[in-house]
């Protein structure tokens, strides 16, 4: 026969034994839910690395840096064209250089200054005398803050490029930034297109026909001759084929032959 005492015990064991199941599914369970937890986290994380890595938090500072109305640019969203190595130093960097544009519109030939731009003036020296710039178009006409006539591209699409970059070349040569960070590109200066990322220069260029307020990052490394810039300025007066501030120029601008001679 089971005593009072004997019983409260057992009951008590029960008790006992039920309490502790119930904390070990609670743990179980506890982990359960961390686990969930933890892997939607890592899902999450896992996203936003996908979406920096793939540039997608980029986008507005892509896009501006792209943004045709802000900067004299080549494209910075497309795949980096086919690597080519940068030509080999072959000018006297001492020296001055013409480079002369025959163009559908009219000649427009610019001075070129070595000693100040080495770099560029010995690879536009390369390009021209591979007939690079021949039959292409200036694909590009802005009039709308900034005032350039851009060429240079051999697809016409502000894409194309060599397939290597120059570095920066004399960008302290026009004086202090303002306190909007830019300076002025006179009229009849001539500079170097890129990306708006530092040494990104290629082959295209663009030709100032009136001052323009513009970051000191692209090289400038030309200055265009008076009967140069009175065809410029025509074709600037024309303005683009559908009217706009930014596009391809009414006037077409077909380089017909470029050539680049040390004086």
């Amino acid at each position: 026969m089971v005593t009072s005492d004997q019983r409260r015990r057992q009951l008590a064991k029960e008790k006992y034994e039920r309490q502790q199941k119930r904390r070990v599914e609670a743990r179980r369970k506890s982990r359960q839910r961390a686990a969930v937890i933890g892997a939607a986290v890592a899902v999450v994380i896992a996203t936003l690395v996908g979406l920096i890595v793939g540039g997608v938090f980029d986008k507005d500072k892509k896009d501006a840096a792209a943004d045709p109305s802000a900067s004299p640019s080549a494209s910075a969203s497309e795949p980096a064209p086919k690597q080519s190595p940068s030509p080999e130093m072959a000018i006297d960097q001492k020296a001055k250089y013409t480079f002369a544009l025959k163009t559908s519109a009219g000649d427009i030939n610019f001075a070129m200054d070595a000693a100040k731009t080495p770099q560029t003036v010995n690879s536009f020296k390369s390009l021209a005398d591979k007939g690079y710039f021949d039959n292409t178009k200036c694909h590009r006409l802005t009039s709308g803050g900034i005032f350039v006539l851009q060429c240079g591209d051999p697809e016409g699409t502000g894409r194309g490029g060599p397939g290597y970059n120059i570095p920066d070349e004399n960008l302290d040569s026009l004086g202090k930034a303002n306190e909007n960070g830019q300076v002025v590109y006179p009229a009849g200066t001539v500079a170097m297109a890129n990306t708006g990322q530092p040494g990104s220069g290629g082959s295209q260029f663009f030709l100032v026909y009136k001052d323009s307020p513009l970051p000191p990052t692209y090289t400038p490394f030309g200055k265009i001759d008076a009967a140069g810039m009175k065809v410029l300025e025509e074709i600037a007066k024309a303005g683009t084929v559908d009217g706009g501030q930014d596009g391809a120029p009414k006037t077409e601008v077909k380089i017909e032959k470029g050539t680049v001679t040390q004086n």
